[in-house]
């Protein structure tokens, strides 16, 4: 009876009154209300980095190990690969393009002496890149070298793809096991979220009051939901369209599907039925249907990749970091690879970019800002990776029967000639 009771409550509502208690709370401005945000915010910034690094680790590893060889990424494995960086690397660029020409850092969002004097020294470009290679295991999540960390997952997921079936299917098991504990602690940390959007909109109101430049946060969130509607209604219909199948057709066929995304905010929880939607809506062979889905479910994220590269350029720059234009188009890089190790789950986006941010040692305050936000953007983009995912399979299965027809005209073609000899 409590599990039905808990089913039927949206989580949405609590999100709604912890914002409407913290705008209340925080137009009385009184000092233990804010003093008790100030500690909450705090305690919820510090489990933020208290998974960051793993997760980025993790979700790598885990992921690539449980590919049974290198040769399962050739042909059909190879099509959904190219198909999901292609998709994932415009997002990334276009989110780059928008953040460029909107320029959303135009103020200081908090404008006070302790956010200065915490802004990250920048280290010099080929600094930047000796630290990539670390000297050991330990050093980059010791020191918080984000991309050690990230070099090594890469590194550790093709020596576990390379090795023997018996040791690959430990380790995978090993390292997923691992994975699905943390994801386990992030599931919890966000059942106190309300408590945590309460503690920051209280701060966020005070903040207001003193004056906190509101116009760059407006401009962040533009760039945001424009860089997700490009992707969802220009960039994936093009590619559909291409291929000569109908946009429209598949949005009204995956509407079920991208319905359930939105509202669970979890492209994981909508796999069932985006699968059923893609075989009996679509026409999407069940073979095709069955290995992309999943597949995609697991490492497409055209969205995250977006709100990962904007979200970490725009706190960080905030802050004082600046960005030469090399370090800016490497962010397209890691945005696409932290997207493609992403969990389906939900607010997977908000904690990779907190991940990044705080193995970068840059402050979190505007994180939190952003975090009551997120809570509408999260229910966007799941939305959106589910459009992908289905046109990404749906591009497959033309290719897949194009490539069977021409296959079994060749064979015709050679069954004809042997009999006339």
């Amino acid at each position: 009876m409590c599990t039905q009771v808990k089913r039927k409550i949206n989580p949405t509502i609590f999100f709604a009154i912890a914002i409407f208690l913290g705008v209340l709370c925080g137009c009385l401005q009184q000092a233990m209300i804010i003093q008790v945000a100030e500690t909450v915010s705090q305690l919820f910034i510090n489990l933020l980095k208290l998974v960051s690094l793993p997760i980025i680790f993790l979700s790598i590893v885990s992921t690539a190990s449980g590919m049974e060889n290198i040769q399962e990424i050739k042909w059909l494995g190879q099509k959904v690969v190219k198909y999901t960086l292609l998709t994932t690397l415009l997002a990334a660029t276009i989110a780059l393009g928008l953040f460029i020409g909107i320029d959303p850092v135009r103020g200081q969002i908090l404008a006070s002496p302790a956010a200065a004097e915490s802004s990250p020294s920048q280290a010099s470009y080929l600094s930047f890149f000796i630290q990539i290679v670390p000297s050991n295991i330990i050093q980059p999540f010791s020191e918080n070298n984000v991309i050690g960390v990230l070099f090594l997952a890469i590194l550790l997921s093709f020596a576990i793809v390379s090795l023997p079936s018996q040791h690959r299917s430990v380790l995978h098991s090993f390292f997923s096991s691992i994975y699905a504990a943390i994801i386990a602690i992030t599931r919890w940390i966000i059942l106190i979220m309300p408590v945590a959007i309460w503690a920051f909109v209280v701060l966020f109101m005070r903040d207001l009051s003193q004056g906190l430049d509101v116009k760059s946060l407006a401009l962040y969130l533009t760039c945001v939901i424009a860089a997700n509607v490009i992707q969802a209604f220009i960039v994936l219909p093009t590619m559909l369209k291409l291929k000569g199948i109908s946009p429209v057709k598949m949005a009204k066929g995956m509407l079920p599907a991208l319905s359930v995304a939105f509202f669970t905010k979890s492209s994981a929880a909508a796999l069932p039925m985006a699968m059923r939607c893609a075989e009996e809506n679509v026409g999407i062979s069940r073979k095709v249907a069955s290995f992309t889905l999943p597949l995609c479910t697991t490492i497409n994220m055209n969205a995250c990749a977006a709100f990962i590269l904007i979200t970490v350029l725009f706190v960080s720059m905030s802050q004082g970091v600046s960005y030469t234009a090399a370090e800016m188009g490497l962010w397209v890089i890691l945005a696409t690879v932290a997207a493609i190790g992403n969990a389906g789950v939900p607010m997977g986006c908000y904690f990779l970019a907190s991940a990044f941010l705080a193995a970068m040692n840059v402050p979190l305050n505007i994180l939190g800002i952003i975090l009551p936000f997120y809570t509408l953007i999260d229910m966007l983009e799941s939305a959106i990776n589910v459009w992908s995912d289905s046109c990404v399979a749906a591009v497959v299965n033309q290719e897949v029967g194009l490539e069977s027809s021409s296959q079994k005209q060749v064979h015709q073609a050679e069954h004809q000639v042997s009999a006339i000899i």
